[in-house]
């Protein structure tokens, strides 16, 4: 499975318009809020924070699941563990429609997880930082 290019995650960035955080954090030192927080101050995407272990972020309703959210969302945003995944992946294609794309952010990378993915026709973005591609190919 090839990385995208520079085009190809632009052309992925500007088709999306909503995007579940799956992982987010309420805590500011870790990644996932650092990236949620710029996205929810710089770009336009509609965002749905997910995780069973905290209710709200900055006010804004967190969502237990995918399977929770009120929309199916263009794009999942994955912060979560390798051996997680799996079961990502899995709530991924429960959704219906399934979502567009599976962004697995910096440091993940499961081939097999891609592939079923890929399979299943949502496209496959790995080990790659939503924020950074948001600021520089998007925000500029």
């Amino acid at each position: 499975m090839a990385p995208p290019d520079s085009a190809e995650l632009q052309q992925i960035l500007r088709d999306t318009r909503t995007v579940a955080v799956v992982g987010v954090s309420d805590n500011p030192d870790r990644p996932s809020n650092e990236v949620y927080q710029y996205l929810a101050k710089f770009s336009d995407f509609e965002l749905y924070p997910v995780n069973p272990n905290i209710s709200e972020i900055d006010g804004v309703r967190v969502y237990p699941s995918l399977a929770d959210l009120p929309v199916v969302p263009d794009m999942v945003d994955v912060f979560r563990r390798y051996d997680d995944l799996p079961a990502v992946l899995a709530d991924t294609l429960a959704l219906n429609p399934r979502p567009k794309y599976l962004w697995l952010q910096l440091g993940l990378w499961h081939d097999e997880v891609g592939e079923q993915a890929q399979a299943a026709g949502v496209r496959v973005v790995m080990d790659r930082c939503l924020k950074v591609d948001y600021a520089r190919l998007i925000a500029r």
